[in-house]
């Protein structure tokens, strides 16, 4: 890789290629370095000529051991082409920040008090989820990190790192470790290294980014905003098919959380108190500062002129007596002076204001509020001392069995499950209006409803500890029915988490109970179950006194159960329905999205997502979840972590008040058309996923998704129960899977025929064009489509042991992608698939010639595997292949 294919005009991607290229030839050796380099030119030169020539060429002359180093080769050259394009903004979006929107905003009209009035309530969240498709281990990404500080100061024409090394050499040698470094895990992960991983974004991040966003966000608004952004978490509370989370692992979870924002706390008054030497021999100080000063105890006669150092030297005391009682260990730097600990964060807070207050206000403000302390106090109101909202998660049918067992051993119903809808909800309401527990220390229960009762105990016990911003959401996965939410304020009533109505107090809940809607039943549902909510007096009371009430919408599920464009139009259909069963009972919406990070996932660009959510349903409150590859990609560095947040908070702001650019008849116009399609594309993916014979052994054999097993990527099985039924397999590998073959199934079948049994194709490209739904639906399956590789896809449809089998099946698959491409250049006027989006065409192609050939290694050695070969080296082949080529595709999780 000495040179890379004038296929890119990145700079920094030849660069980095170059460097990669001397490093094989160093550590692999000649004969390694232009075996692939031929491999390498051959697969360029194929794709430069539009598919002439061999795929596998020069494959064949690889040995196990050359084929297991070509294989990392080229991944690490994916790995560095994402980090280059990514430095590059490939993946920028015109008015993809908080200026340009308010610019964009004020064009409409909407001036900067009814922004400032909107953030006043607003919340916007990335929520951090472990769901396994991040296939590299954290010390690779820690790697890639360093070589994108290191290509900055590059950019800024340093020389020198500050440690003195020069920093090519610098970059070359961070390659090296690159190239020597296990890509694979040895052992599975477990959920206290997924929390440990999230922290590291969190507190290497996260902690430093927000707080600078919040400081150019207070200058383009001309005003402080309120703390709307807020990151959250489900690692170490999502227990949803996952029996490794347990009230110890959330216990774990919530305690290293505030270890980590504590130190970080510290290190800035550290660093404060360094900075901030201002004596009393040039000027009055202000009371509040001397009496902090005279509080902290400190008497040393070097800072006897030096309040505020003094008075920093008390808050330190203080924080690390609450990092001891915290976390039961003593401050990393404890430092001499003793204190008493926090009660909350508002105190930590008021204590930085008082410092921080006459330096605004002396001196014509020329000090500020800014700097250091000015994102101390703000990280101090975003991060408290929990760092991210952790939120619960576990399935209903878990509740259900959890709450007749409670009710069974309480004498209060001999058989809870045996009761129908209305009886349930009038048993639960009657047990929500008494503050009488079911349980008791003398009662015994299964392991199950233990382990569930110690899990709200541990919530309880941390909102005691932390605050109550450490836990605000239980979200309930597959909610049928109003029951399932009640069931959650029953288990929250037996730790003090929910309260009944009092003489003195109306009933609230500190923790809400959040319907999860996944599959096309279920969205449909949701505006009926939402009505049922709402319609129970308490209930409406609790969420009218907290303002909003959540909505989780799941797009993985939808996508398995009906298909992508049914997923989309569903996901959208509820959102809008939902809105006035809201407005009906004076609550504000809060929609918290469950995306993935492939297109059959709900993955693609998050501001387009939140651009083209309906009208009014964003509110300026929309919550994300973030996971596996994508927290990588997206919060890798802090440049873009920066890039990202802006996009999501600049986007909210434009869905939540930008005003509509389409008429209710457009608006009807469009939703009737899309009726049509969805039913369309639903009939077409049903017919081939659920209702063709065998469907389930082509996949199965098709694909590596028994290989993908055997990557130790997560915590969470494959599977939700011991099958090999579709509807029991997770919707990760679902998608996992069709991507590594290069099929991405998921992405985009059914809506070729969707589109070509629709005669109406002028209206469907005015869609195209003025509906922002319509248009990030195609958008994001143009993409997958640029992807996906019919050619390669029938060599793993060569894997499939019947046939008759494959012929049939493989056969309707190719035809649906071939309908679906012409389609998609028909509705947007293209002569071929991104030619709109040329920076991201580009960006596709160059890693076609890089992803083809370990596709085909990969179907090889699946061949050997599958037959029986018991070479270690053909298991850790196809493992890496596997790394390699979700590496290339990026959103393939």
């Amino acid at each position: 890789m000495a040179t890379l294919p004038p296929i890119t005009n990145n700079p920094d991607v030849r660069y980095l290629g170059r460097v990669l290229g001397d490093v094989i030839r160093a550590y692999g050796g000649e004969t390694l370095y232009e075996r692939t380099e031929a491999i390498r030119s051959a697969s360029v030169e194929r794709h430069r000529g539009n598919g002439q020539g061999s795929p596998d060429v020069g494959l064949g002359a690889l040995d196990l051991d050359e084929t297991l180093d070509f294989v990392r080769g080229f991944m690490l050259f994916s790995m560095l082409a994402n980090l280059a394009e990514d430095r590059q903004g490939i993946a920028a979006e015109e008015g993809a920040d908080v200026a340009a929107a308010l610019q964009r905003l004020a064009g409409a009209g909407v001036d900067r008090d009814a922004v400032l009035a909107l953030l006043d309530r607003a919340l916007i969240a990335p929520v951090l989820t472990a769901h396994p498709t991040e296939v590299r281990r954290k010390s690779m990404i820690d790697h890639r990190n360093r070589i994108a500080q290191l290509m900055a100061l590059r950019d800024r024409g340093v020389d020198t790192t500050p440690e003195g090394d020069q920093v090519d050499e610098a970059i070359v040698r961070q390659v090296a470790l690159l190239w020597q470094t296990r890509v694979l895990r040895r052992e599975r992960l477990y959920v206290t290294d997924e929390v440990e991983t999230a922290l590291s974004y969190l507190r290497d991040v996260f902690l430093p980014v927000i707080p600078a966003l919040y400081q150019r966000w207070d200058r383009a608004l001309g005003a402080r905003v309120p703390a709307f952004l807020r990151p959250g978490s489900w690692i170490g509370g999502d227990r949803d098919g996952n029996p490794f989370v347990t009230a110890d692992s959330l216990r774990a979870a919530l305690a290293r959380a505030s270890r980590a924002v504590l130190g970080y706390y510290l290190d800035q008054l550290h660093a404060m108190g360094a900075e901030l030497s201002i004596s009393s021999d040039h000027g009055a100080v202000d009371e509040g500062v001397l009496a902090l000063a005279e509080a902290s105890g400190d008497t040393s006669e070097t800072r006897s002129d030096e309040p505020y150092r003094r008075a920093i030297s008390g808050i330190y005391a203080r924080t690390a007596a609450t990092y001891q009682k915290l976390t039961g260990e003593p401050a990393p730097r404890p430092g001499t002076l003793r204190g008493e600990p926090y009660p909350d964060p508002a105190a930590l807070r008021a204590d930085l204001k008082t410092i921080a207050r006459p330096l605004s206000a002396e001196g014509a403000g020329l000090l500020g509020t800014g700097g250091a302390i000015g994102r101390l106090i703000r990280a101090v109101e975003v991060f408290g001392l929990h760092l991210a909202t952790l939120d619960l998660r576990q399935n209903s049918a878990v509740h259900e069995k959890v709450v007749a067992e409670m009710l069974r051993g309480a004498g209060v119903c001999a058989d809870y499950t045996a009761l129908d809808e209305d009886a349930r909800v009038m048993l639960l309401r009657q047990e929500l209006a008494t503050p009488r527990p079911l349980t008791s220390r003398f009662t015994t229960f299964s392991d199950e409803t233990a382990s569930e009762l110690a899990i709200v105990q541990a919530a309880a016990d941390a909102h005691a500890t932390y605050g109550a911003a450490c836990i605000r959401q239980y979200i309930v996965s597959m909610t049928k029915s109003v029951s399932d939410l009640l069931e959650v304020h029953l288990l929250l009533k037996e730790v003090g988490l929910y309260r009944p109505a009092s003489d003195d107090a109306p009933a609230s809940a500190a923790v809400m109970a959040v319907p999860l809607f996944e599959t096309i039943e279920d969205l449909e549902a949701a505006p009926s179950i939402m009505t049922e909510w709402f319609a129970i007096p308490e209930v409406r009371d609790i969420a009218r006194a907290r303002g909003h009430q959540e909505v989780m919408i799941g797009y993985s599920d939808s996508n398995k159960d009906g298909g992508y464009l049914t997923s989309t139009w569903q996901l959208s259909r509820a959102s809008t329905a939902l809105k006035p069963v809201f407005d009906a009972a004076g609550v504000g919406m809060q929609l918290f999205h469950g995306r993935g990070g492939a297109v059959g996932r709900g993955g693609g660009s998050s501001f387009a997502a939140i651009r083209a959510q309906p009208a009014g349903t964003v509110q300026g409150r929309i919550r994300i979840t973030e996971q596996g590859e994508v927290i990588a990609g997206k919060y890798g560095t802090r440049e873009s972590a920066t890039t990202n947040l802006e996009a999501m908070a600049s986007a909210t702001l434009l869905a939540s008040l930008e005003p509509e650019q389409l008429s209710n008849s457009d608006n009807a116009s469009f939703a009737a058309a899309m009726d049509r399609l969805s039913d369309a594309a639903f009939r077409a993916y049903r017919g081939l996923v659920y209702e063709t014979e065998g469907f389930r052994t082509f996949f199965r054999q098709m694909t590596p998704i028994a290989e993908i097993a055997g990557l130790k990527i997560g915590s969470r099985p494959a599977s939700r129960k011991q099958s090999d039924a579709i509807e029991d397999l997770r919707a990760i590998p679902w998608v996992f899977s069709w991507a590594q073959a290069r099929v991405m199934l998921p992405g985009w079948y059914g809506v070729g025929q969707a589109i070509a049994g629709f005669e109406d194709r002028a209206l469907l490209r005015e869609m195209a064009q003025g509906w922002p739904l319509f248009a990030a639906t195609l958008a994001n399956m143009e993409m997958v489509l640029a992807k996906s590789d019919m050619g390669i896809a029938e060599r793993y449809a060569g894997l499939v042991e019947d046939a008759a089998l494959r012929d049939r099946v493989f056969g309707r698959i190719r035809d649906g992608w071939q309908q679906t491409h012409d389609g998609l250049l028909d509705v947007t006027a293209q002569l071929h698939l991104l030619e709109k989006h040329p920076a991201l065409d580009a960006s596709i192609r160059l890693r076609l010639p890089y992803i083809e050939p370990l596709n085909l290694l990969q179907i090889e050695l699946m061949k050997r595997h599958r037959a029986g070969e018991a070479d270690e080296r053909v298991r850790q082949g196809i493992l890496l292949s596997i790394n390699a080529i979700a590496t290339a595709l990026r959103n393939s999780g």
